[in-house]
Order: structure tokens, then C-alpha cells, then sequence
């Protein structure tokens, strides 16, 4: 695991760190995750890079195997958690599915900010974080996750897809080592 360098234009999207999710049982505790990507924002919003808050209301309608496993969301279910700390400049999408790209207009919006590189966070590592990695990747942008700023309900699926989908698609590395190359790409 190792992030080389970060581009000039490079993004951060954080996916559905949200009151809702961040109070769920996960595998690693939800304060030191809110804590690693609020440093992250701090130091994308310092230095005027564009930063993609993301939430999630409700899934798509096609079936699997678990059936209707999507939690009933309450009223503040969708809200952001509040150690993000939304800035004035920060692009707010709600999705409705498990990719921060599908239907949203985020690749179009970051193109018109020409970035060519994201940073992606958040919860949950192996679905809503994977599937938009994937789909950044797959847009041709270069991704990176920080892998101490992303969790998972399950233990298990957080591993296998730090150590076996991240590889493949993204660079990987640590909230210190994203900090430390923005340090010195700017």
C-alpha cells in the first residue's frame, strides 16, 4: 500500500457518512473514522480543492438475495454527521443507489472542475465506498483510498476488499500518507 503522488485538481468524495449509517455496529469505531475524514476535509477545503459530501437515501428497486435489508430510515436517518462540518464550497449529492455516480451528475460536475484525481472515504468499505471506486476508476480518474478512513458492517468484507478489489483499481495507503502527499502537490 503506498499513494505515489496526488494530481494538481484532486478531489474528495466522502460516501455516506451520515447519522443513519455512523450509528450502525461496524468494524472499526465510527469517532476515529469521522476523525480521519474530517482532517482530510480540513486540509482538501484549506486548500481550495473541490470536496463531494455524499449521502444516501433509500436503494435501488431490483432485487437479491437479502431482500428489503435497507434499514427504514428515520427523519434525521440522511443527515450528514455533523464532524464533517459541510462548508459553503462542499458539492452535496444524495444517491439512490450504491455509487456516488449513478444518476447523480458527479462525473460531469467533476470534469467541470477539471479534476482528474479522486480521494474516496467513508462507509460502507465493500458497497457504497467500492462501488464508487469502481466507478471512478472506471471513468478514468486516478483513485485513491485512504484506507484508515473507511469502515464496514462486516469485518470480513472490509479486508477482502482493502486486500483484493483496492489493489486492482485504486492506490491505498493512510489519512497521513493522502495528508503528506498534498503537502507537497500544491
Amino acid at each position: 500500500m503506498s499513494i505515489t503522488t496526488l494530481d494538481p485538481k484532486t478531489a474528495l468524495i466522502v460516501v455516506d457518512l451520515q447519522k443513519g449509517i455512523v450509528g450502525l455496529p461496524l468494524a472499526h469505531p465510527a469517532d476515529a473514522v469521522l476523525a480521519r475524514n474530517a482532517e482530510l476535509l480540513q486540509a482538501f477545503r484549506r486548500r481550495g480543492l473541490p470536496v463531494v459530501l455524499v449521502n444516501v437515501d433509500g436503494g435501488p428497486d431490483g432485487r437479491n438475495d437479502l431482500g428489503a435489508s435497507f434499514p427504514a430510515p428515520t427523519p434525521e436517518w440522511t443527515e450528514l454527521a455533523p464532524e464533517l462540518g459541510a462548508g459553503e464550497n462542499d458539492h452535496l449529492i444524495t444517491k439512490h443507489s450504491r455509487s456516488a455516480f449513478t444518476n447523480t451528475g458527479l462525473n460531469e460536475w467533476l470534469r467541470r472542475q477539471d479534476v482528474t484525481q479522486v480521494v474516496v472515504t467513508g462507509i460502507a468499505t465493500s458497497s457504497g465506498v467500492e462501488s464508487t471506486v469502481r466507478d471512478a476508476h472506471e471513468q478514468n480518474f486516478h483513485v485513491t483510498v485512504p484506507v484508515d478512513a473507511v469502515t464496514d458492517t462486516d469485518g470480513a468484507a472490509h479486508e477482502h476488499t482493502i486486500a483484493k478489489i483496492y489493489p486492482r483499481i485504486a492506490e491505498t495507503g493512510s489519512t497521513k500518507d493522502v495528508l503528506a502527499a498534498l503537502a507537497v502537490s500544491r
